[in-house]
């Protein structure tokens, strides 16, 4: 085998010669470090005291760099970066109308002193400078003259330290909020259920051979593929699957009638803006929020009767797993005491917060308005939601005169809130008396880095990184409400509100500047 036979002496070549190449190596090495010896003999006391200090230096600046590096974590520029590339990746829309790219809604940068901590440098809670009102007035009140603005115009500023307005301009007026409302949707489903409270979707036999898929209403229920590397999956109605077809398989079930029970929800399903791309019908069963595209986050066609979509899809994959699935799925009643077989349970009722107000998602923001009705054994109807989220805003002592809450998303012109109410709201969310409502704070958009802020403040300093805000954006209505660290490093709460503008992105610049003046005040 000539071949093999060449192949040896090579390789016996190239050892000899990499034995040679390492001998040589060992023997230069060893000379260096002979004449360093010798160097160092030869080099006067203190000399050798100068080199030993700054060896150690160096190696303890190395140390701290290393450290510093991996105690930073996702908060270092690594992440602003990222950050940086989500907000590039955003389709620039605001309010309802929302990013498409498929991602989960990302951690925000380290501008804002924790809530309820100390200011660096100051003693106590609070300790940093409060702004005046008359400095605040000073500020404020020439910006809201901006021709931008439509004619009603309000705003309240809020330090939430002392938990009193400092700034008010018709703070009292009802206007439409359009999406700011998600703060109340929130602030309401919170405080009705806490923040790790989960919906589940559940999976009862109700005959021998006969199944219901039972709808709980996670608006955030998916039946595609997992997402690798994501921290937190959403209910998946492939798990769902898998755990059913085991439970039938034990019990020598292969065939079986599937039945779908969407009774935890009452009323129209439409929303009365009709057939949308901005929501889906609002049912207590569906996957990927009806969407026929494969996005996660903003306008999408949308199936028409996402329940019985649903179903048909459980029963697909019932089949893939060894299950026939008799017929096609109908509607059905479960009956209250049919034995659960399977069941998944949706993200924490924290992290759907965090998720509809950081992308403005307005089915979710229905779906929570709905679990606030189940809550208060209110109908979980459009009118049931209503009224249940004014209840809970009630027991929490906020001002609700001239509220008026038709939805839960805001996407309807006749909802009405004060400027007052929604400071007031994020005043109560950034209490340490209330940490189950902290995800109203966590999930508000980044200025100039995240969710509907994302490609907003670019051209501000003082708001970009700063200001964290919940938009709302209609024909002829803006508004903003948040919360922002001033100059002095106080803790304020904001919301300004305008209707009847003819100019949506001066009306925008508008609101975005005086968030920005109340960044960069000291307003003493």
């Amino acid at each position: 085998m000539p071949e093999t036979g060449k192949w040896q002496v090579r390789w016996q070549s190239a050892e000899r010669s990499a034995r040679a190449a390492t001998r040589a190596a060992v023997r230069s090495v060893q000379t260096a470090v002979d004449a360093t010896r010798q160097t160092w003999q030869a080099t006067p006391r203190q000399t050798q005291q100068t080199w030993r200090l700054t060896a150690v230096s160096a190696a303890t600046g190395l140390a701290v760099a290393i450290v510093a590096v991996a105690a930073s974590g996702p908060w270092d520029s690594g992440q602003r970066t990222a950050e940086r590339a989500e907000a590039a990746e955003m389709d620039g829309a605001s309010g309802e109308h929302h990013a498409p790219e498929a991602r989960p809604a990302p951690s925000a940068p380290p501008v804002l002193p924790a809530l309820g901590g100390r200011v660096p440098g100051a003693a106590g809670r609070g300790a940093a400078p409060a702004p005046t009102d008359a400095g605040l007035a000073d500020a404020l009140a020439p910006l809201l003259k901006d021709p931008a603005l439509g004619p009603l115009r309000t705003a309240s500023v809020l330090d939430v330290a002392a938990g009193r307005e400092v700034f008010g301009e018709g703070q009292g007026k009802a206007a439409t909020p359009a999406s700011t409302v998600k703060l109340a949707t929130a602030v309401a489903a919170l405080s009705a259920f806490g923040p790790d409270h989960r919906i589940d979707t559940t999976v009862v036999l109700t005959g021998k051979n006969r199944l219901v898929l039972v709808g709980g209403g996670d608006p955030t229920l998916t039946a595609r593929a997992p997402r690798h590397g994501a921290e937190e999956q959403p209910a998946n109605l492939r798990t769902l699957a898998d755990a059913t077809a085991r439970a039938l398989k034990k019990r020598h079930l292969t065939k079986i009638s599937l039945g779908y029970d969407t009774a935890a929800y009452s009323g129209p399903v439409q929303h009365p803006i009709g057939p949308n791309e901005n929501i889906a019908p609002v049912t207590a069963l569906m996957t990927d929020e009806a969407r026929l595209d494969d996005s996660e986050h903003g306008t999408a066609p949308r199936d028409a009767d996402p329940s019985h979509t649903a179903a048909r899809t459980f029963a697909d994959l019932l089949h893939d797993r060894g299950i026939t699935v008799d017929g096609d799925p109908e509607g059905a009643k479960a009956p209250k005491k049919a034995a659960r077989i399977a069941a998944v349970h949706s993200l924490p009722l924290s992290a759907l917060v965090e998720r509809m107000l950081t992308y403005s998602d307005n089915d979710i923001a229905e779906a929570l308005a709905r679990q606030t009705a189940l809550a208060s054994r209110q109908p979980a109807s459009f009118a049931g939601a209503g009224k249940a989220v004014r209840t809970a805003l009630q027991r929490e002592h906020l001002p609700l005169s001239g509220a008026v809450f038709e939805d839960g998303s805001g996407l309807d012109r006749d909802d009405k809130v004060t400027a007052g109410l929604l400071s007031r709201l994020l005043l109560h969310a950034s209490s340490p008396d209330h940490p189950a409502l902290r995800p109203v704070v966590t999930g508000l958009p980044v200025a100039a880095f995240t969710g509907t802020l994302s490609n907003r403040y670019r051209g501000q300093s003082a708001g970009a990184g700063a200001v964290r805000a919940k938009t709302g954006t209609l024909t002829g209505v803006n508004t903003l409400a948040g919360t922002v660290v001033d100059a002095d490093g106080r803790l304020l709460t904001f919301s300004f509100m305008t209707t009847g503008t003819t100019d949506p992105q001066g009306a925008q610049n508008a609101l975005d500047k005086l968030a920005s003046a109340v960044a960069n005040c000291g307003c003493r």
